[in-house]
């Protein structure tokens, strides 16, 4: 599972700061999550392959986390992209991507499929064999989500050694892997467990972004391996943050410890602010696992 921060400030685009926006690779998918201004450019510069792109998940209409996204789409097209493009944002994101490209006379030479969201409850939005993503209801100023993202457990892995000392057949690999017993050569049933073991944890990543503090998403991201959460105050601030809906980095911090998260990622500040090292001083007041600063550019791996 890697993560790379295309922008991670609030409001404003700066010279050497954007908007909300990253990328997420997972089982062999690239999400797009959110879609500030300068998005594009950002992937250029990450190297992240516009036509591995097939799934964008925007969490609310405020300007600085989607005002990049008609300008990508539009890219898309005169790229000559032909594979199906997915977006799963709030209800009203069609309306105004469309109106644009009405306006504008610049309909997709590719399938645009919106998802519009309007559930006040976590609902799973996207799912295939390997990865699930559900939302995550959030408190902010407008219908807001954040994503939860889940790796599918893997198959198990076989100890050929021990196979072949068991005696057998290599076409009951297969069904090995997958976590059956099998009868070997000789008529005798093998134990799974004998011959294989557990796969590789499933990892889990959640994405929360413009909210107030919210106790009420930690059923929905107890345990996961990495949480994102918006931390736009310090506490000097924290006055500033209940009437935004924002969040201070304390704050973030108290949803990490109490959902038993591994390790927290920072990010969403506010421009006031030019050292960022005090959001994670202050959030290790709270939490004593892992803590990182997102940062334009900065790429996190979790294996």
């Amino acid at each position: 599972m890697k993560l790379t921060i295309l922008g991670c400030h609030s409001a404003t685009p700066r010279i050497n700061t954007n908007p909300t926006s990253q990328v997420l690779e997972i089982k062999n998918h690239v999400f797009l999550i959110d879609c500030g201004e300068g998005t594009q450019v950002q992937l250029r510069k990450n190297k992240v392959k516009f036509n591995r792109i097939k799934h964008i998940f925007i969490s609310h209409l405020h300007g600085d986390h989607y005002f990049g996204l008609v300008g990508l789409i539009s890219t898309f097209r005169l790229l000559t992209r032909e594979t199906d493009l997915h977006i799963y944002g709030p209800k009203g994101i069609k309306e105004v991507i469309t109106l644009q490209m009405k306006l504008a006379d610049s309909w997709t030479n590719y399938r645009l499929i919106f998802h519009e969201l309007t559930s006040k409850a976590s609902e799973v939005i996207f799912e295939d064999n390997q990865v699930q993503v559900s939302t995550i209801p959030l408190d902010h100023r407008v219908y807001t989500n954040g994503f939860l993202f889940q790796e599918k457990p893997g198959e198990r892995k076989l100890r050929v050694g021990a196979a072949i000392d068991a005696n057998i057949d290599k076409a009951y690999y297969r069904k090995l892997k997958q976590g059956f017993d099998v009868v070997n050569n000789d008529g005798d049933l093998i134990k799974n467990a004998d011959v294989t073991s557990p796969p590789v944890k499933p990892k889990s990543y959640a994405f929360c972004s413009d909210t107030a503090y919210n106790e009420s998403i930690l059923p929905i991201i107890k345990d996961v391996d990495v949480l994102y959460h918006e931390s736009t105050f310090l506490e000097k601030h924290e006055k500033l943050a209940k009437p935004t809906k924002h969040s201070t980095a304390k704050q973030a911090a108290k949803i990490a410890k109490q959902a038993n998260v591994k390790t927290l990622i920072l990010g969403h500040y506010s421009t006031r602010y030019d050292n960022l090292n005090a959001f994670k001083s202050e959030a290790q007041e709270v939490f004593n696992s892992t803590i990182e600063l997102s940062k334009e550019g900065k790429t996190f791996k979790f294996n």
